[in-house]
């Protein structure tokens, strides 16, 4: 081993790098295929393409990018917060929801410590413990759904962080308030709990989960703009939590983590309502023609309540495989321990029934 290497964190040494969906530009140029003959139904994006209002503003914003942006996002945090009925002092931003996970590794993870999360929950979680020389212990969730009161058991005096997707990545499945509440009130005061809240904003009810943020320090809500407002190559997030808790992670960004075109295209994201109901009722109505359709075909899956499905087709990895020869990009579920499933996300009606089309004849042959 080369000498530097040797200095280098050991537990760095079996940690496995997030694999993202395949972009559409690798898997033309892979295939020799025109980007225009490629879906993409991998990473959960939106599938009306990126906010209205965010492009203009981002197409004026640009005009400034000559200039360092507000490094506070003070116009982005007052939105948030007046949106949520918070003080800015509440609201933090981040390089992506992703990046707050990590500032929650700096501000509270060592070497030796553990977080809890469920056993089919984002491997995000896991991956970033690792990187602070954490243990993750994995708590089996029944029904592919998060036990929480197995979860609270599974705390011990090593616990640092508590994650809980709601709704849970990859299995669209979710826990509702009066659970969270009993969950809550279980949880140590010293424990934090973050609570990722990626696709909240598809939940026709979602749990008001912002109500715990005055009595309980330790409890941070976590939300993207990659999502509803279809800004997920701008890479912005934000976390919503207690005001010493945000004032303390805040010690742990990089100055300037994110960028003024962001900022801009965020707030507006943040206003366009229309745009957002827009996607909601699209996503609805794409997610029951397909598991409809899933019915039909006698096939099993997940009901989801986001905007993607969970879906089992026997041998994951060859059908996912044979999906990207036919120009369709879905998701194995290898790294989640599913290995006989895929996950597909809810796309425009041509995409959804050209997903159909594509998976019938890889079934057939499979």
């Amino acid at each position: 081993m080369n000498q530097i290497f040797e200095n280098s964190n050991q537990w760095l040494n079996d940690l496995v790098s997030y694999i993202p969906g395949k972009p559409i530009e690798d898997v033309a140029r892979e295939l020799g295929l025109e980007p225009s003959q490629i879906v993409k139904l991998a990473s959960n994006e939106n599938p009306l393409g990126p906010s209205p209002m965010a492009v203009k503003a981002m197409q004026e914003a640009l005009l400034k990018a000559h200039f360092y942006p507000d490094g506070g996002g003070y116009h982005l945090r007052v939105g948030i917060a007046e949106k949520f009925g918070l003080s800015i002092g509440n609201v933090m931003l981040g390089n992506g929801s992703n990046e707050i996970i990590e500032f929650l590794g700096h501000a509270f993870l060592q070497p030796g410590d553990n977080i809890v999360t469920a056993e089919h929950a984002f491997v995000v979680y896991k991956i970033l413990a690792k990187l602070f020389g954490a243990e993750a212990i994995e708590v089996p969730d029944p029904n592919l759904t998060h036990d929480l009161p197995a979860m609270a058991d599974a705390i011990n005096d090593r616990t640092k962080i508590v994650y809980i997707a709601n709704p849970n990545n990859p299995t669209g499945t979710m826990v509702g308030e009066h659970e969270l509440d009993r969950f809550i009130d279980r949880v140590p005061k010293n424990v934090v709990i973050a609570l990722d809240e990626a696709y909240y904003e598809f939940l026709p009810e979602p749990p008001d989960t912002l109500k715990y943020l005055g009595n309980h320090p330790n409890v941070i809500a976590l939300r993207t703009f990659s999502k509803i407002q279809g800004l997920a190559g701008l890479r912005i997030g934000y976390g919503l939590a207690h005001e010493e808790l945000i004032t303390l992670l805040q010690k742990t960004r990089q100055p300037f983590n994110v960028n003024s075109i962001a900022q801009a295209g965020a707030l507006a994201g943040l206003r366009d309502e229309d745009y957002q109901a827009k996607t909601r009722e699209v996503v609805s109505q794409g997610r029951d023609f397909l598991q409809a359709e899933f019915r039909k075909r006698d096939l099993e899956f997940v009901p989801s309540v986001a905007n993607f499905i969970l879906l089992k087709v026997g041998q994951g990895k060859v059908i996912f495989q044979k999906l990207l020869q036919q120009g369709m990009i879905v998701r194995a579920m290898d790294e989640y321990k599913l290995p006989e499933w895929i996950r597909v996300t809810v796309g425009t009606p041509e995409q959804n029934r050209r997903f159909l089309r594509d998976l019938d004849g890889v079934l057939i042959t499979d």
